[in-house]
């Protein structure tokens, strides 16, 4: 892994919103900012020469106009360019391998239908090793915005990289980390629950002693970063996509396992990345 953050930049709206937003995070993290633009490769053979050229000309001053933009807000920013050939999804998964965070952005619709996340955004996500941030286009500031970060959080599963990963940002940025554990009343339980509120007050008190346990170290290790921490009842995709509004930044995990066909991408992370109105990372797990 190099110490830089990267982003897709395809000249897109959204790519340059996500441009802006890596280089505020490069800036934070003190890394170089490394600004890819992808090349699909084979083209078909009806693509003229003078038409390759043209393509060639306006992705080489595309690259050339980020990075002046980036170097004028950010002056001590290291800045740095590429183009490469080859299947966008590959060649991105690649970068984002190499880097530290790999950016990319996606098209909002709204509040109701959230983004848009094209095959190779999702392709992305669901087999690059390191972090990759999603970004709306919608999404005027800059990284370091006042909003907090919201940080779904799985007991069942361990989430060392994903604690890691918002105990960091949270540090870098000076902004309140909210950690969401959800909890549902077993089938098993029946009217029993109906009748007993004390079951599931239980059940809440369970949840939440778990994730203070979890955090505990963490906040000794960061002792100037604010964490809250709250279990809720109810479905966690709908409760992290309603904790996301105002959010600066949404968290998520993804489990690494491998399925026969592609990869793995949880419909708690898929539902986030689709409706969150705030950026949304997601960090890969063992």
């Amino acid at each position: 892994m190099t110490a830089q953050v990267t982003v897709g930049l395809d000249g897109s709206e959204e790519s340059l919103t996500a441009a802006r937003w890596a280089a505020e995070a490069a800036t934070l993290r003190e890394v170089p900012l490394r600004l890819v633009n992808v090349e699909e490769w084979p083209n078909t053979p009806e693509v003229p020469v003078a038409y390759a050229r043209a393509l060639a000309e306006r992705a080489e001053g595309l690259l050339r106009d980020e990075a002046a933009r980036a170097r004028k807000e950010h002056p001590d920013l290291e800045v740095i360019t590429e183009r490469t050939r080859g299947r966008a999804a590959d060649e991105l998964t690649a970068s984002a391998n190499e880097a530290e965070l790999l950016v990319l952005g996606s098209r909002g619709l709204g509040g109701v239908l959230g983004f848009v996340v094209g095959s190779i955004s999702l392709a992305v996500v669901g087999t690059a090793a390191r972090p990759v941030v999603l970004v709306r286009a919608e999404r005027a500031g800059p990284a370091a915005d006042a909003g907090d970060i919201v940080v779904g959080v799985d007991l069942r599963h361990p989430c060392e990289p994903l604690l890691a990963f918002a105990f960091g940002e949270a540090a870098r940025r000076r902004v309140p980390l909210r950690f969401l554990s959800t909890w549902t009343l077993p089938a098993s339980y029946g009217y029993a629950a109906a009748v007993d509120p004390v079951i599931g007050e239980e059940l809440e008190a369970g949840v939440r002693t778990g994730l203070e346990e979890l955090l505990s170290p963490w906040r000794a290790t960061y002792p100037g970063v604010e964490a809250t921490a709250k279990a809720v009842v109810g479905s966690a995709a709908h409760q992290m996509i309603e904790a996301s509004r105002g959010a600066g930044l949404v968290v998520v995990g993804r489990r690494t396992r491998r399925l026969p066909v592609g990869s793995h991408l949880g419909h708690v992370a898929h539902a986030v990345i689709h409706h969150s109105p705030a950026p949304v990372a997601v960090v890969p797990l063992a």
